[in-house]
């Protein structure tokens, strides 16, 4: 089989996964969600990662929030990506068929989180099944090693793949190690696409030659991350490092009250019309205090506080 292309190029937001106060998926939100951010110039989504609570679902949950993701950009024509680890490997191979299935455009695949691999070869070997359940459809790694414990180099890893994974295709790079990203980005010729997962360092990454981004700030801060990239590819670092310290100082005043995810969330619901609703255990919900803190820091920021 021949090794696949993968062109996409630009923001693809890894967005939330909607639940109700009960805690059952909500997929009434998934179509208007979609909107929300095409209308705002994003081309590109991530279902299931790690901001949108995959490993706290069922493989059938994450099926369904799948389906309901592919549903929404047949209308939105938006670039969809699914995160189809951090799950038995039996279920890793169902959602990566599934993703296949449902036409999906690329999947996303963390390492194993108990049996880790520990070099380049144990993880090629790990992808290579991955690869080998959705052959048709591009793959890509999740480098994320603040939660997976697993820190190869990728700069290394990328260099030793060659053509054993005919469907891979590149990696997201969750870490604020940019020497590290540069290699990745000029292994083997730069034939693979590196999306940098970091938010406050998206300026600096332009600078090294980065071009494309999965930021979990930017299902709220569309716009300003739009400037960035449109300021770091026009080689414009001043007007770039303005935008990301715009972003930066909101983002600051959101993370800093608890996990990434239930802030990321609370923020969603405060600044934008989409509420995508409680987190599911073991993440817990802020507490009151705790959100009248960070609306009023937003606002001091400048952002209107939705009512």
């Amino acid at each position: 089989m021949q090794n696949l292309s993968y062109t996409f190029r630009g923001f693809v937001v890894p967005v939330l996964t909607p639940f109700t106060n009960g805690l059952a998926l909500n997929l009434s939100v998934i179509p208007e969600y979609a909107k929300f951010l095409a209308e705002r110039g994003i081309r590109g989504v991530l279902v299931n990662g790690t901001s949108g609570e995959g490993m706290s679902m069922s493989a059938p949950e994450r099926e369904h929030v799948a389906e309901a993701w592919a549903n929404a950009v047949k209308m939105t024509k938006q670039h969809l990506m699914i995160q189809v680890g951090g799950a038995p490997l039996p279920d890793v191979i169902r959602l990566a068929k599934h993703a296949e299935q449902i036409k999906a455009n690329a999947i996303l695949c963390l390492p194993e989180l108990y049996f880790k691999p520990t070099n380049a070869e144990q993880l090629i070997n790990y992808l290579q099944i991955v690869g080998e359940a959705a052959p048709t459809i591009p793959l890509l790694y999740y480098h994320i090693p603040m939660f997976s414990n697993v820190d190869i180099d990728m700069g290394k890893f990328l260099e030793s793949v060659g053509n054993r994974i005919p469907s891979f295709v590149g990696i997201k790079f969750t870490s604020t190690n940019l020497a590290e990203a540069t290699q990745a980005l000029h292994a083997d010729g730069g034939r693979f696409v590196v999306f940098l997962g970091s938010d406050q360092i998206m300026s600096a990454g332009c600078a090294v030659g980065l071009d494309s981004f999965i930021p979990t700030s930017v299902n709220i801060f569309p716009e300003k991350a739009l400037q960035i990239l449109a300021a770091g590819m026009a080689g414009d670092g001043l007007k770039a490092r303005e935008a990301q310290e715009k972003l930066n100082k909101a983002v600051t005043a959101i993370m800093k009250h608890g996990n990434w995810v239930v802030t990321m969330k609370t923020a969603m619901t405060l600044l934008t019309p989409i509420n995508p609703g409680p987190v599911r255990s073991p993440i817990q919900e802020l507490t009151q205090e705790a959100v009248d803190i960070m609306k009023k820091e937003l606002q001091a920021l400048g952002y209107s506080i939705q009512t």
